[in-house]
């Protein structure tokens, strides 16, 4: 049996309560989860004990820390089922990832080539493409949705053609909680020799992430969404092509030789990772993985999708003008809302007042919104430390929101 109240005591921050004294009911979880206090813990005792530069010291201190960090590293390799630690190189989240990828694979895409998005993508999978296109000569294809929220597949394999370059696409939509058919995009792309990027932001921790069964040639996503550090995030990319990609940035650690007639770079992962790395979330972002792995959390998909049809019938059923964005058959534990014409700001404040933490606004999906005709939502995001009855307070806070504003 799911034990939530045992995965609760792990994250001191649920204690918290908010201006008005009540218990702070936490469902901003799309932005960012909370904390364990093992992750926590990890940080401290690096700054405590193994606080020195890594990969650049003979000393005791830096070889303990580098060990801390290429330990995550492995970590990750294991969690994504990458094929080496070779293809995990560290960012400092999902934006930098794909800013990284395309940059630097930017460099090889031939003027007159198309990039395919999809109307549901987050800010960060459309601009730096196109920056991208600003530099070079793209085009940028954009695959719609149907009424409940699904990509248009019919229309994304329409889209291809022997200007293709790439695909990229989000696993899980951060506004309609959309779970994509990534492997079937992947194959598509393939069959038409197009490179693919998925931005897994809203993935791991939520829906399983085997990179070589799904195919693609990159994912990125952030430690924060789930349960890790600020400032820290993943690329994961096939071997052969980071090899042929120029690096991304210049400086220490990514360089194998300089001298002012020319510089070779190092092997990777360390091509990708100029710079001092932020070692110590590193060191600790293991402990959110082997979290995310332990038995004891091995049932919270099936919790969080239980909390979320719940939440949905309710609302729906109970809320007088309620109308939710985003509802499809495959979907994860993201609910985006209206309640009648009032504007989401004032709902979301409202609802602030009575203990509960939503996310309103656009969602940094601007496009999606246009879309949707509509200048934003609430959003609910669940996660594994949520409870029915927490659901059940927010239903119920809904409820008094909509009749102050009707």
């Amino acid at each position: 049996m799911y034990d939530v109240e045992k995965i609760r005591g792990m994250f001191p921050s649920l204690e918290a309560v908010s201006e008005n004294g009540r218990p702070l009911i936490y469902l901003d979880n799309t932005a960012t989860t909370q904390t364990p206090r093992v992750v926590v813990e990890a940080i401290e005792d690096s700054y405590y004990h193994s606080k020195a530069n890594v990969h650049r010291g003979v000393h005791t201190l830096s070889q303990e820390a580098t060990a801390r960090q290429e330990s995550t590293r492995e970590s990750i390799r294991r969690f994504i089922n990458a094929r080496s630690t070779q293809e995990i190189i560290f960012t400092s989240g999902a934006t930098e990832s794909i800013n990284l990828v395309a940059s630097s694979l930017g460099e090889l895409i031939p003027g007159g080539s198309e990039i395919i998005l999809t109307v549901m993508e987050h800010h960060a999978n459309i601009v730096p493409w196109q920056l991208l296109q600003s530099r070079k000569d793209l085009t940028i294809r954009v695959v719609d949705i149907n009424d409940v929220g699904e990509l248009d597949l019919e229309q994304y394999k329409s889209l291809f053609n022997e200007k293709t370059a790439l695909a990229a696409f989000c696993h899980v939509s951060n506004v309609l909680g959309t779970v994509n058919p990534v492997k079937e995009m992947v194959e598509i792309a393939k069959e038409h020799g197009a490179y693919t990027l998925i931005d897994g932001a809203q993935g791991p921790g939520h829906v399983p992430v085997d990179v070589q069964e799904i195919g693609c040639d990159f994912y990125a996503f952030s430690a924060h969404k789930m349960y890790g550090p600020t400032g820290v995030g993943v690329l994961y990319g096939r071997e052969e092509i980071l090899e042929k990609m120029p690096p991304y940035q210049g400086g220490g650690e990514m360089i194998k030789n300089v001298s002012f007639s020319g510089t070779t770079f190092a092997e990777l992962p360390f091509k990708f990772e100029a710079g001092t790395p932020n070692f110590v979330d590193l060191a600790a972002y293991k402990y959110a993985v082997e979290f995310v792995e332990a038995d004891f959390y091995k049932e919270s998909a099936t919790h969080e999708l239980e909390l979320m049809k719940y939440c949905q019938e309710r609302l729906l059923g109970e809320v007088p003008g309620m109308r939710i964005f985003g509802l499809a058959p495959k979907k994860s534990a993201i609910i985006s809302f209206l309640v009648g014409d009032s504007h989401p700001y004032d709902v979301g404040m409202l609802l602030d007042g009575l203990g509960i933490a939503v996310r309103t606004g656009h969602h940094c999906a601007e496009p999606l919104m246009n879309r949707l005709g509509i200048p934003g939502t609430v959003r609910a995001g669940l996660a594994c430390y949520n409870t029915k009855e927490e659901v059940d307070a927010f239903i119920d806070a809904t409820k008094r929101v909509a009749a102050m504003l009707g």
